[in-house]
């Protein structure tokens, strides 16, 4: 027995050596740079990380990625609800598929797709008289990013409204309850943890995000991830490339409050559904 167990570690090993390099290398990379200012220890970096413009674009992130979050969760889960329910095959494995492809559909490709349909040249922003540059602020970078959030939505919350147990109808109905007491005391509760992992999900992909909104709206809208890619390739500002890990540390942090939130959620869902 000792000996199988010993063997296994060792078809482990090559896994660990290469998450140890992937993962392990920049992660002391990041923390010593974040705690490092002017060949010292020092706490400086964080300090600066957390103030003026730093704290604004952080502030930023969070803004934009909540009101992602929520607004895609809730148009992401009517559609998933729509599709479930329909009893047209064809359209849920449709939109279950374009849900896929979409949800990782995004960078400067999406950017460039936004551009060119509502941007100032756009070809149907002329149609409709959009006015001119409001693609390029807060509310044109949500509804870009709402284009791979709600997608994401829909494969988290599909599989979910699959669970629920018709059998869990019946009995509410046998019971005298009406299809708003089903939904409230026993559908709801148990698509809940679902729900806000969805959310909690669609925040952490909207909050890391970089290259969209790095190309459509530059410095217009402040970005943590703007700003670090700022500070580490010195166009706007030089020798700063502490503050930048020191501001990844910070966005290392919210990511991993965001994880402390969806696992147990997740793990709280997957008890009932499966």
């Amino acid at each position: 027995m000792n000996r199988s167990r010993s063997k296994g570690w060792l078809g482990a090993l090559p896994l660990l050596a290469f998450f140890t390099l992937v993962f392990g290398v920049p992660a002391i990379a990041l923390v010593a740079g974040a705690f490092t200012a002017k060949g010292r220890p020092s706490l400086a970096n964080l300090s600066q990380s957390l103030q003026g413009g730093y704290l604004t674009s952080m502030l930023g992130s969070v803004q934009l990625s909540g009101v992602v979050a929520l607004l895609g969760a809730a148009l992401g889960t009517f559609l998933a609800y729509a599709v479930v329910t329909s009893r047209l095959t064809w359209l849920r494995e449709a939109v279950l598929t374009a849900s896929g492809v979409l949800a990782n559909f995004g960078g400067v490709p999406l950017a460039f797709f936004w551009i060119a349909t509502l941007g100032n040249s756009g070809v149907v922003s002329g149609l409709v008289g959009l006015p001119s540059g409001s693609l390029y602020t807060f509310w044109g970078l949500v509804v870009v990013y709402l284009y791979f959030s709600i997608p994401l939505m829909v494969l988290v919350m599909a599989p979910a409204l699959d669970g629920l147990r018709p059998q869990w109808r019946e009995a509410a109905a046998n019971s005298g309850a009406t299809s708003w007491h089903y939904w409230r005391f026993v559908a709801l509760p148990v698509l809940t943890p679902s729900m806000l992992g969805g959310v909690v999900l669609l925040f952490g992909s909207a909050f890391s995000a970089y290259a969209t909104a790095n190309a459509m709206v530059g410095t217009v809208v402040p970005l943590v991830t703007l700003k670090i890619a700022s500070a580490l390739t010195g166009d706007v500002l030089v020798g700063y490339e502490n503050i930048a890990l020191a501001l990844s540390l910070d966005m290392v942090v919210v990511a991993g409050l965001v994880m402390a939130i969806y696992l147990p959620l997740q793990k709280r869902s997957s008890r009932w559904l499966h």
